[in-house]
């Protein structure tokens, strides 16, 4: 545990020594959240207020968002050179891999806060209690680890870390869902996938947790999809970093 824990300091270093990176991490869920509520909310009619509806939505474009930069991390660790280091130092490689997922949980607990106070300055207003606010976040970070760990283990199976830099099409997830308009106005053939993957679920979930909508249809397939791309991803990344260090 004091392993990863020193090398999720050490990639939150890492971060901080490549700003443009960190600010577009930050920033492009911010602009995106303002794009969809003032050029594009007109025109979606749902119901309710599109930016009640919306914020749910790029607080998980957010989290994947950040989430995937954990490939690009892992890779340059394990072209750079530093693993053998490591290595020497008797540094195991399951606690390298847990720093650069705490890493991420913790750079998106802030770009959390933040996407969230703009939220509520351009009139996001939910109505949950406490208890349901810390239940979305626990929700959100739970997503954030099952994709962390399955950018880590898309950083350990490409050999660049420009070709890691591809782990962002997981964003693509989240347009594909339920975080921007409802499933049923999507064409009948995406309408199924739509329905189908993660982001769906996590989103719903999330959403009625804050708008104290009704959560039990969404609750228990979120849950299973996080934790099972987890479960997944960890036992892809053992067998990954063993062959890399072979």
């Amino acid at each position: 545990m004091s392993d990863a824990l020193t090398m999720a300091g050490r990639s939150l270093r890492l971060s901080a020594r490549n700003p443009e990176a960190l600010l577009t991490a930050l920033l492009l869920p911010i602009l995106l959240m303002v794009m969809f509520v003032y050029l594009f909310g007109g025109a979606v009619h749902i119901g309710t207020r599109y930016v009640d509806y919306v914020v749910p939505g790029v607080l998980l474009l957010c989290a994947v968002t950040g989430a995937s930069t954990t490939a690009a991390t892992v890779c340059q660790d394990m072209t750079g050179g530093i693993i053998d280091r490591f290595r020497s130092l008797d540094v195991p490689g399951a606690a390298l891999l847990a720093g650069h997922v705490t890493a991420s949980l913790l750079r998106n607990v802030i770009s959390t806060v933040l996407v969230t106070a703009v939220a509520f300055g351009i009139g996001f207003r939910p109505h949950a209690s406490a208890g349901a606010f810390a239940a979305a976040l626990g929700v959100l970070l739970l997503f954030v680890a099952a994709v962390s760990w399955l950018a880590a283990a898309f950083g350990l199976a490409v050999s660049a870390p420009e070709a890691a830099n591809s782990a962002y099409f997981l964003m693509f997830l989240c347009y594909a869902s339920s975080a921007f308009v409802p499933v049923g106005t999507m064409p009948w053939w995406l309408r199924g996938f739509a329905r189908n993957q993660p982001a769906t679920p996590v989103t719903e979930t999330i959403r009625g947790l804050l708008l104290r909508q009704p959560v039990s249809a969404h609750l228990w397939p979120a849950l299973a999809w996080c934790l099972g791309i987890m479960a997944v991803s960890v036992v892809i990344c053992a067998l990954l970093y063993r062959r890399r260090t072979a």
